[in-house]
């Protein structure tokens, strides 16, 4: 099934490649979730629930009592983002071949890339999603204040050692909110070593800023991304003026072991 409507467009399919080529790329920038954690998918837009878990007695039952065996699914959500070229600039590049401002692709990608991000991260309660940073289960350090540069490596490898004792050996990736991420680009006292560098050595799977508040240290073992629609471009009508288009994707974290995860709270930094 076609939900794109994409023959509907007053342009063919080279502008749609170079459409969906530069969300992809606007997209990818913004994404972190996808660079550690395995993906499997896509599988169509009519993913709307997976499975997790295995079947169980929703209540053990009892001698003369039939038995009721429930799975659990959760919800597939579904981002879209709108966005407008103008039906002019559109003829000039079809009919004359004029440089078509691709802009507005990239913007609602990077939104749509954030909507992802805050999945992965922080989930949707409401909907019985958790999120790396959120999930029950998960470990926990409260960590000192990062503007010594010390504390921030005795912290991650605190969080790397309670993961290792769980029986999650690694390989790891750190993620940062913005600001703790900004403070590793800072020299150890008589090397050239950023503290960044030394870090990269312990999470191998990489050191990513993200929107987030503190930090997360990540086994991949944790869980996987899975992807209904990937991220595609479709027509929504025009309006005289400009050509309506959406950006359009589906994908949900699944999180199998919230053991794998150690979030950490700094101090200060």
């Amino acid at each position: 099934m076609d939900g794109l409507n994409r023959f509907q467009a007053p342009f063919g399919t080279d502008l749609w490649r170079a459409i969906d080529a530069a969300a992809v790329e606007a997209a990818r920038a913004t994404l972190t979730g996808r660079r550690f954690l395995e993906v499997e998918g896509p599988f169509g837009p009519g993913l709307t629930a997976i499975e997790r878990g295995n079947d169980t007695y929703c209540r053990q039952p009892s001698g003369d009592e039939a038995g009721a065996i429930v799975g659990r699914a959760i919800p597939v959500p579904m981002l879209r983002k709108t966005f407008q070229i103008s039906l002019r600039r559109l003829a000039g590049h079809v009919d004359n071949g004029q440089p078509l401002d691709l802009t507005p692709v990239e913007d609602a990608a990077e939104a749509v890339a954030r909507r992802e991000e805050e999945f992965v991260y922080v989930g949707n309660a409401e909907f019985g999603l958790p999120g790396l940073t959120t999930a029950e289960g998960r470990n926990h350090v409260d960590g000192g204040d990062w503007t010594t540069l010390d504390r921030t490596l005795q912290d991650v490898l605190t969080a790397v050692s309670t993961l290792d004792t769980g029986g999650f050996r690694g390989p790891y990736a750190l993620v940062l909110a913005p600001r703790l991420y900004n403070g590793l680009f800072r020299r150890y006292e008589n090397t050239d070593m950023l503290q960044v560098e030394h870090l990269a050595r312990l999470c191998t799977l990489g050191i990513h800023k993200a929107d987030i508040d503190a930090a997360v240290v990540v086994d991949p073992r944790v869980g996987k991304l899975i992807v209904g629609q990937d991220l595609r471009a479709g027509f929504a009508g025009q309006d005289g003026v400009h050509a309506n288009l959406y950006l359009i994707e589906s994908v949900v974290l699944r999180v199998d072991d919230p053991g794998a995860v150690c979030t950490l709270s700094p101090a200060g930094g």
